[in-house]
């Protein structure tokens, strides 16, 4: 696999490594190791983290049928946990679980008849944190 490449002017042969200093076949080993380990690591839960349980499902399905004005957010995995859903109801009350990803959790919403966003794009809802808050104060005066 060599081609020519023109490189200040002048034509140079190029080869897959050609530009780390590195040779072709040192490059495509180099390739080979780095595509096992990067398809191992996308199977893999998040560190520390878990996969979603059907317990995680069913909880979220219980919480949708038992309150009004359901609400999804989804958020993305991370390092630390894998993806998962915030539902939130028309009081503020809400509720997190793991799913498998984000098309479980669009499919959950689907299944469910409830309307699902993306936590990072339009955040969470004011009712949610006013919850929130109502809580910590309450627990605080127990």
């Amino acid at each position: 696999m060599s081609r020519t490449l023109s490189v200040h002017g002048s034509r140079h042969p190029y080869t897959p490594g050609h530009f780390r200093g590195i040779s072709a076949r040192a490059d495509l080993a180099y390739r080979d190791v780095m595509g096992l380990f990067g398809r191992l690591r996308r199977h893999r839960p998040a560190a520390g983290g878990r996969l979603a349980l059907p317990q995680d499902v069913a909880h979220l399905e219980a919480f949708a049928r038992s309150r009004p004005g359901v609400e999804a957010y989804v958020e993305p995995r991370t390092a630390v946990t894998e993806t998962t859903v915030v539902l939130v109801a028309s009081t503020g009350e809400w509720t997190r679980r793991r799913v498998a990803g984000p098309r479980a959790a669009h499919d959950l919403g689907r299944r469910l008849g409830i309307p699902v966003y993306d936590a990072q794009v339009v955040g969470y809802p004011r009712r949610m944190r006013e919850w929130t808050r109502r809580r910590r104060e309450a627990d605080s005066l127990d």
